[in-house]
């Protein structure tokens, strides 16, 4: 969880909404990333989808069955899906997000009878940590 919140950092220090994500396999860090959709002009941008990508293209495999995704906010739909598609393990995520989130929140698109994987889950893991990260973040912006 440690590199996803330092990638949330950095996407912080890009304007970018504070949002990290690093996926595990085997014990190491194989993949991390924070919110590019600004720099990439790419709504799909996100770092839970930068980082799947990345992680497939090392293992060389769409499924990642044997890894494990952190990020910093509960995943929205889009994300979600990915992590559907992609088999991912468990997913670990910091603060939840009652506004945009997929998993505790809106469609909890795991617990939906067409979700073909569900992973297991984990929330609220440095919670308050994530939160006052994007507090900060917006209370700057405004």
């Amino acid at each position: 969880m440690s590199l996803a919140f330092a990638e949330a950092r950095d996407a912080a220090g890009r304007g970018e909404v504070p949002v990290g994500a690093a996926i595990a396999h085997q014990g190491s860090i194989i993949a991390a990333a924070g919110n590019r959709t600004l720099a990439a002009r790419d709504p799909t941008a996100h770092a839970e989808l930068l980082a799947i990508r990345a992680a497939a293209a090392r293992l060389g495999s769409e499924r990642l069955t044997e890894c494990d995704l952190y990020a910093t906010l509960e995943p929205c739909a889009m994300c979600a899906a990915a992590i559907s598609f992609a088999r991912i393990r468990r997913l670990y995520w910091a603060a939840p997000d009652p506004k945009g989130g997929a998993v505790e929140h809106g469609p909890r698109f795991f617990s939906q009878p067409t979700c073909h994987h569900a992973p297991e889950l984990y929330g609220g893991i440095r919670e308050q940590e994530a939160a006052a990260l994007l507090r900060e973040f917006f209370r700057l912006r405004r």
